[in-house]
């Protein structure tokens, strides 16, 4: 569907310019300008993405709101926009966060404010652009980009050891996506010198350069979901994250990578992403049963909300490579509802940080006392940590099951137990913080959340509850793409002999 008006370019570029205006206005003298500057720039993101949404036809399998300029000439590189059932949900939620990311930093952000929120809404627009590119060249750089204000808000706005976060974060990723250019450049010259991913899609790649390609893409995106082993990045650059910076990277990063998998690996490289099935399928596993036992022994709230986050993740990967519609369409449910879910509990850490200076649950205990309505917010997005039905957790987890039953009933029980680990460690973090008596003086001191903070939690539960109570919406939208995609998988794409 070719459209005339470029509602995806406003959707990337409206955040970005804002920021850029941001960025002018400069200083803290001018901080309640910024704010509201920053506000309506998000607000404005949020709103151009509603007619994407409307105007997207659930029927059609295909890239819709198709946007195509020559870009580099010489490179035959186009500036080549397109949503499908698949990643238009990633716009919506991207822009949504935003906006929850701007409130919550609101008064919150006392130094250097123009600088924080202009890094959140050009972040906002480069994480759109990943998820809305269909040329090769296109998506590394937005991808690659990413990292830069990301890499800005952990060093500049983090804890105490914010600058070691911050280089891991980025050597980290960066260190896996210089596997991915090698990929592209094959790529572009097996095409005949193009970087449009359909004409990709269609190559006749030998077996052996599968392998490499799939490995190559594996490097990059196991890195960003993260994939154990190559997860250790991630608790530390939580850890050290000022709140709106967890949320972000909790709510829309992680599923750069995931969504990699399905825009890349799988219908770039079919028969390896058979071939190799196996390999995903252990080390998803491994994250959801050995990273959730990891989880249960932290003391730190945002380690473990860290953790868990992996483990959760482990569950989009495995849904994905079980190669059935139930397994991908939980996957992709299970990656939105992350979104909700994770960054709903970051956001309870940090109204608990922000009255107390402290991550540790040894520090708490009885906070439902004296503030009875944010313990009722978390207890909300902690039974959803867990997958508790009716909330969003449980429509994700319980599709990959079901796929993952019928692929391998083994498979499927093992998986299974991260409903189990996941209510261990959820619950035992709620009840030492939050139930009893109260724990402590500075306890008795809080306050319970103010307008503002209730604003930004209700937002966020609106999304869990509606998602968990009737997800058809969700789903009917991915339906066609994630047949299309799997009906492409099946088709080998090895050269005739």
């Amino acid at each position: 569907m070719q459209n005339t008006f470029p509602w995806l370019s406003l959707t990337i570029w409206i955040p970005i310019l804002f920021g850029i205006v941001i960025l002018s206005v400069g200083r803290d003298r001018a901080a309640p300008l910024v704010r509201t500057l920053a506000l309506v720039g998000s607000l404005l993101g949020l709103l151009v993405t509603l007619p994407v949404l409307t105007g997207f036809d659930p029927g059609k399998a295909g890239m819709q709101f198709i946007e195509d300029a020559v870009w580099i000439d010489r490179l035959n590189a186009h500036y080549r926009l397109g949503v499908d059932g698949i990643s238009i949900w990633f716009v919506l939620l991207t822009a949504f966060i935003t906006v929850v990311v701007v409130l919550a930093g609101w008064e919150v952000i006392e130094e250097k404010v123009a600088q924080y929120f202009a890094a959140f809404l050009v972040l906002s627009g480069l994480m759109i652009g990943v998820f809305t590119a269909i040329d090769g060249l296109l998506f590394f750089i937005y991808f690659e980009a990413t990292l830069i204000p990301m890499y800005v808000i952990i060093g500049v706005w983090g804890g105490p050891n914010r600058v070691y976060a911050a280089f891991k974060f980025f050597l980290y990723t960066l260190a896996g996506s210089l596997l991915m250019l090698v990929a592209l450049v094959y790529l572009y010259y097996a095409s005949g010198g193009t970087f449009d991913l359909f004409a990709w899609y269609q190559l006749k790649i030998p077996a052996h350069a599968q392998t490499l390609l799939f490995l190559a893409f594996l490097a990059a995106f196991a890195v960003k979901v993260p994939m154990w082993p190559v997860h250790t990045w991630l608790p530390d650059a939580h850890v050290e994250a000022p709140t709106g910076g967890s949320v972000v990277l909790a709510a829309i990063m992680l599923k750069l990578g995931a969504y990699g998998f399905l825009r890349f690996s799988l219908p770039i490289a079919p028969d390896a992403a058979h071939s190799l099935a196996w390999l995903i399928i252990a080390i998803s596993l491994i994250a959801v049963v050995y990273i959730g036992f990891v989880a249960l022994v932290q003391t730190d709230m945002k380690k473990l909300v860290a953790y868990s986050s992996v483990a959760h993740m482990g569950f989009v990967t495995l849904g994905f490579f079980i190669f059935s519609q139930a397994g991908l369409e939980g996957g992709i449910v299970q990656m939105i509802s992350h979104g909700f879910v994770s960054g709903a509990m970051f956001l309870c850490i940090g109204v608990m940080y922000d009255r107390m200076h402290s991550r540790n649950i040894a520090d708490y205990g009885g906070v439902v006392n004296t503030m009875p309505k944010f313990a009722s917010f978390m207890m909300l997005f902690a039974m959803a940590n867990c997958g508790l039905p009716a909330t969003s957790g449980f429509v994700g987890e319980f599709m990959v099951i079901l796929g993952a039953i019928k692929y391998n009933f083994w498979i499927g029980a093992v998986a299974a137990t991260t409903m189990i680990l996941g209510a261990a460690y959820s619950l035992w973090m709620y009840k030492r913080v939050i139930f009893g008596e109260i724990g402590n003086s500075r306890v008795a001191a809080l306050s319970d959340i103010g307008t503002r903070e209730f604003v930004v939690l209700g937002l966020v539960a609106v999304g869990v509850l509606w998602m968990g109570i009737y997800p058809k919406p969700f789903t009917d939208l991915m339906h066609a793409s994630v047949a299309q995609l799997l009906q492409h998988v099946a088709q080998s794409k090895l050269p005739v002999q």
